[in-house]
């Protein structure tokens, strides 16, 4: 990391907060000034990450929420900006891997729910905060993404279709900020060390897998206000 704090002032919402990817990207935006706002679903392991990240200096605001509960959802940008006065970023990172099974045995409220939390929920997010994001000097909008998305993988359907559904609803919103301030991408990981990483491959060895943090600076940069990348789905190298 850079000495210069790369988002001082900036106030960032994160969803999945709570472990892996999300976690990493609240600890790595508070390093660089930010003021987070932390959502998740684990109680515990959101305190956990306040007391890390205050305890290294950064500001950090919990918001222990379901992102089915789609009512709430709606309402966050006006309690945000009657809060803060504002949102610069948001990253929508909170995902669930579903079940892997044939398509025609996948049971009907998995896929339901799975639908709900990848790709439903990132839509209310977006249309809760997008009037926020268009009045930021600089509005900087980043979601996670997956290669699972682009293949035709079996026994992969659901998540697929999951993520490839939500590129294509933020690669659309994109072009509709191509005349504004607002700087929308997608971030592919690749393969990373997190839970949902081992639940899918059981048999695989961690160690060999990046870190969520290994993958921070691609973030980062996408949440700058000096980034020109815009409607792009990204692979950190």
């Amino acid at each position: 990391m850079s000495a210069q704090k790369r988002l001082e002032g900036k106030v960032a919402l994160v969803t999945g907060a709570s472990h892996g990817i999300g976690r990493a990207i609240a600890k790595r935006f508070a390093a660089e000034g930010a003021e987070v706002i932390a959502l998740g679903r684990n109680v515990g392991a959101l305190e956990e990450l306040d007391d890390e990240i205050r305890a290294e200096g950064g500001k950090v605001v919990l918001l222990p929420l379901d992102l089915t509960m789609y009512e709430k959802i709606d309402a966050m940008g006006a309690s945000i900006y009657e809060r803060f006065g504002k949102l610069d970023i948001v990253v929508g990172n909170a995902a669930v891997l579903g079940e892997l099974a044939p398509v025609g045995h996948i049971d009907t409220q998995m896929f339901e729910n799975t639908l709900a939390v990848n790709v439903t929920a990132n839509f209310r997010l977006i249309r809760s905060v997008d009037k926020l994001l268009r009045l930021a000097n600089a509005g900087r909008a980043i979601f996670v993404t997956s290669g699972a998305s682009s293949k035709g993988l079996a026994f992969w359907g659901l998540y697929a279709a999951t993520k490839a559904a939500l590129e294509a609803l933020v690669l659309s919103y994109a072009q509709e900020m191509n005349d504004s301030t607002v700087k929308v991408n997608l971030v592919n990981p690749g393969p990373i060390r997190t839970t949902m990483r081992a639940a899918a491959f059981p048999g695989e060895d961690p160690q060999t897998l990046r870190t969520p943090e290994s993958i921070m600076d691609v973030f980062v940069d996408l949440a700058a206000e000096d980034c020109t990348r815009h409607g792009e789905i990204i692979k950190p190298s």
